[in-house]
């Protein structure tokens, strides 16, 4: 109803500021010693790579564009994090991970790529590959934050680095809202659609009732339990668990979408949530 790049400015903005009265009134709000890390961590990972994120999806499709980025998160945050931090994985932490993408991969098994042009399909993957590299280099920068954090004596919940973090993604989606309206303005076709489109009050209660949602799933909750996983966990292994959320969309498809899963998609989510148990069971031995 008001498009995904509108959308995800609202939505990082009511994060931001449910989180910050959370962060001003209890904690430590945008202060303590790793907080320039927290904020290039949210303008890479949560502006930059949701705006590429939000490029790749109407041009590859859902399915197609969460396998590519929910595959490549992982891996490419192994090697950022083991090429700067040195932080290094198990044979058997990197076989469970590679088991939880294979089962994510078989539970998607996209064929909107046999649909794309070539020029469309392109631009998808590029976009794609920007928005895992954003993902991977923001969770790693967010390892980074922790640890200043920590040699400094300081200490900072999920929520509060949650908070530091959006405020720098909302910075970038602010700009990214600016550059599409601007691009609205200079279009007299789509200035004359949109100013044409009656917008009821019961629909902007509708939209907003889903912003709201999808902000307090996604980043009020969603980004803090995040960021105290990445407190003490190598974030190969958080971005591989956070490759789940597509099997996590199966049942919730089938609740609000009346679609029934295939057999390859529940024998990929069996798969995958199998490599999830693995890992735990591998990490807390």
């Amino acid at each position: 109803m008001i498009g995904g790049t509108e959308a995800n400015f609202w939505r990082l903005s009511l994060a931001v500021l449910l989180l910050g009265a959370y962060s001003f009134t209890f904690r430590i709000g945008l202060s303590g010693p790793a907080f320039p890390w927290f904020l290039i961590s949210g303008i890479i990972g949560i502006g930059i790579g949701d705006v590429a994120l939000f490029q790749a999806l109407p041009r590859l499709g859902p399915r197609l564009c969460s396998l590519l980025t929910n595959c490549l998160n992982p891996f490419a945050g192994i090697l950022i994090e083991w090429l700067w931090l040195g932080t290094t994985l198990s044979a058997g932490q990197v076989g469970c991970i590679v088991l939880i993408i294979a089962g994510v991969s078989l539970a998607l098994s996209p064929r909107e790529h046999q649909r794309l042009d070539r020029k469309t399909l392109a631009a998808g993957l590029g976009f794609s590959v920007v928005a895992a590299l954003g993902t991977a280099l923001g969770a790693v920068l967010s390892r980074k934050a922790y640890a200043i954090t920590q040699d400094s004596g300081f200490e900072i919940d999920g929520a509060n680095a949650a908070f530091q973090r959006i405020f720098g993604g909302v910075l970038v989606a602010g700009i990214s809202v600016v550059a599409v309206k601007a691009r609205q303005m200079n279009d007299p076709v789509k200035l004359r659609l949109n100013s044409a489109l009656p917008v009821s009050w019961a629909k902007w209660k509708a939209v907003w009732y889903w912003v709201l949602l999808n902000s307090l799933a996604g980043q009020v909750f969603g980004i803090s339990f995040m960021q105290k996983a990445l407190e003490n966990t190598p974030t190969g292994i958080v971005l591989a668990i956070l490759a789940l959320s597509p099997i996590g969309v199966i049942p919730l498809a089938m609740i609000f979408e009346k679609e029934r899963p295939t057999r390859s998609s529940l024998l990929g989510a069996v798969i995958a949530v199998a490599g999830v148990i693995a890992l735990t069971l591998l990490k807390s031995h």
